[in-house]
């Protein structure tokens, strides 16, 4: 994404553009709310910074805003927080509509016990067991502010805030609370897997294509937009 972005801003400054991101993603994971800076080597309108950026880039990729920022703004380092959502559709046949979209998981899930797991995880702690042996964080300590799951219909949500996630914590973290919800493992495994500091204790990764980065979240004197996460349980008919 990041490559194809900076050749379409290129292509409208008519220089090279360098881009700094608020988050990477994996491969297969979507980013609603992703936010990207970068200094314009050339004055343009607002529009050609969206509009115009968005005739040189692949239908997979749009620029919803653009605005200026002051100097010390830095799309990864000014974020106060990110927001992640891991959309599972829960039933027995798979979706075609919402194929590479959401994770599909067949095996009935009970909420109510990976509810009370989240409640374990919440906090600032050392998420090394969450962390893939890839990560080239400096620390594994992250403050999770937030971590919740919902059901609506055949839909479950998994929603998660911290001041940062370490490569792959948020998959993993849905690893376990599948376990969880499968009834293989009580609501207290995700406090022992927390405290052994040991990633082959959390067993299986969720796949890449239930996840989201939703927002980054940034001081509000930046007046920076926040998007919404779409309904997807509501686009979602019956024959899908």
């Amino acid at each position: 994404m990041q490559e194809s972005l900076e050749a379409a801003l290129s292509e409208i400054a008519q220089s090279a553009v360098h881009t700094t991101v608020a988050g990477r993603t994996d491969a297969g994971v979507h980013a609603l709310g992703q936010v990207v800076h970068f200094d314009a080597p050339a004055a343009r309108p607002a529009l050609a910074w969206t509009r115009g950026v968005n005739r040189f880039l692949p239908p997979t990729i749009s620029v919803r805003w653009a605005r200026p920022v002051p100097l010390d703004f830095h799309a990864r380092f000014a974020a106060l927080g990110r927001r992640y959502r891991y959309c599972i559709l829960n039933r027995a046949e798979r979706s075609a509509l919402f194929a590479d979209r959401a994770a599909w998981i067949a095996r009935p899930l009970a909420v109510e016990a990976m509810q009370e797991a989240t409640r374990l995880l919440v906090g600032h702690h050392d998420f090394s067991a969450f962390r893939a042996a890839a990560c080239q964080a400096k620390h594994p300590l992250r403050e999770l502010r937030e971590l919740r799951v919902t059901r609506r219909g055949d839909w479950v949500f998994v929603d998660a805030e911290a001041n940062a996630f370490l490569h792959h914590m948020v998959r993993n973290l849905v690893g376990v609370l599948l376990s969880i919800g499968w009834g293989d493992r009580p609501p207290q495994w995700a406090a022992q897997v927390l405290a052994s500091r040991d990633r082959k204790q959390a067993g299986m990764t969720a796949p890449a294509e239930g996840l989201y980065f939703v927002a980054a979240l940034y001081p509000l004197h930046f007046q920076l937009p926040t998007l919404d996460f779409p309904d997807l349980h509501t686009l979602c008919a019956p024959s899908c």
